[in-house]
């Protein structure tokens, strides 16, 4: 885990490409010649703004095929509507990011299948998960670049590398339960009765009859949190039906029990790059709290993800999205021995 490297992008123009060039001569590179590489990243959401160009990922793709290796770029299909729900529909999102075959000069596919039952079962061992549901994607790679843009996130506080193992891998099922712990709840003083919240809801668990207020049925409610994240009038807040901590073990045993099966023959970046507040799972405008500063990389997600928060600082998330344990990914990281 002290293997860490940084390359700042200090006058370097956009797209900082030569930075990541930098970086990228500094690892030492676990695969071989003819190794199918599978590069793990979040081209974002139908409408949004704030994910990283297809830049970067074309540069790890020839650093990969320049050693021999045969990359692909993947992602997985997502529990909220949008432009990821279906597999056809997210790589239409990705073509329209520039995220094609074409640039990166390699294939674009989504891993856990165009019916999402390209999934599998692995052991976990842990409270609170025995097993975990990924995308059976250990058969088509021989090795993995875990490349993670770092922003803020309305629940787990930051993602970046952890974030990208546990919800990046997940299926749609242990999505939802990593999801469970948390619904919203209407505050009326701030509610206009605009319907969006209806609109977005992927299980119609959100519905509203005029001139009612919307109400939603916790029984159909899978916990993305897409409504809370998109009121425009912020009237809808996360109600947790445990502690908060236990979303955050769920995303460390999820991403834990991935690492197990690939920690051997991977690579870590955390793009340290248009830090926003929010995930790039939303559409629209996302606004920026922190500055550009450059890549980190290393052989470990929890290494990395540490290093990449003393470079950015903690107060810049912690200001947007107040209240939020995000100190227990690590902690229980290493309770688990991840």
């Amino acid at each position: 885990m002290a293997d860490l490297f940084f390359e700042s992008i200090e006058g370097v123009k956009k797209p900082y490409i030569d930075s990541l060039q930098r970086l990228l001569k500094q690892l030492r590179s676990p695969f071989a010649e003819g190794d199918d590489v599978g590069i793990k990243l979040h081209w974002g959401e139908r409408g949004n703004r704030s994910f990283l160009p297809p830049d970067y990922a074309r540069e790890i793709a020839a650093w990969l095929m320049d050693r021999g290796a045969k990359p692909f770029v993947f992602d997985t299909t997502v529990l909220y509507s949008g432009g990821r729900r279906t597999a056809q529909d997210s790589l239409n999102t990705a073509a329209s990011h520039g995220y094609t075959a074409e640039f990166l000069e390699c294939p674009v596919i989504i891993a856990d299948g165009m019916d999402g039952k390209n999934v599998v079962s692995i052991p976990a061992g842990y409270k609170h998960f025995p097993t975990v549901q990924v995308c059976n994607i250990f058969e088509q790679a021989k090795g993995f670049v875990i490349f993670s843009h770092v922003k803020g996130h309305m629940v787990s506080l930051f993602g970046g590398a952890i974030k990208n193992l546990s919800m990046g891998f997940a299926s749609r099922a242990q999505k939802q339960r990593m999801h469970s712990d948390y619904h919203p709840v209407l505050n009326k003083k701030k509610c206009t009765r605009c319907g969006l919240c209806v609109e977005i809801c992927s299980t119609k668990a959100a519905t509203i009859s005029e001139p009612e207020y919307p109400k939603y049925d916790l029984k159909k409610c899978i916990g993305c949190a897409q409504c809370i994240a998109m009121c425009p009038e912020m009237a809808l807040q996360i109600f947790w039906n445990s502690d908060m901590t236990v979303f955050q073990e769920k995303l460390v045993e999820t991403a834990a029990a991935v690492w197990k099966k690939i920690q051997n023959k991977s690579v870590v970046i955390n793009a340290l790059l248009n830090i926003t507040e929010e995930c790039d799972c939303l559409p629209g405008k996302n606004h920026i709290i922190g500055r550009d500063l450059g890549f980190i990389s290393g052989y470990h997600p929890v290494a990395v993800d540490e290093e990449s928060l003393k470079k950015t600082g903690t107060d810049i998330f912690e200001k947007a999205h107040p209240g939020i344990p995000w100190q227990r990914q690590f902690t229980y990281a290493r309770e688990i021995g991840f």
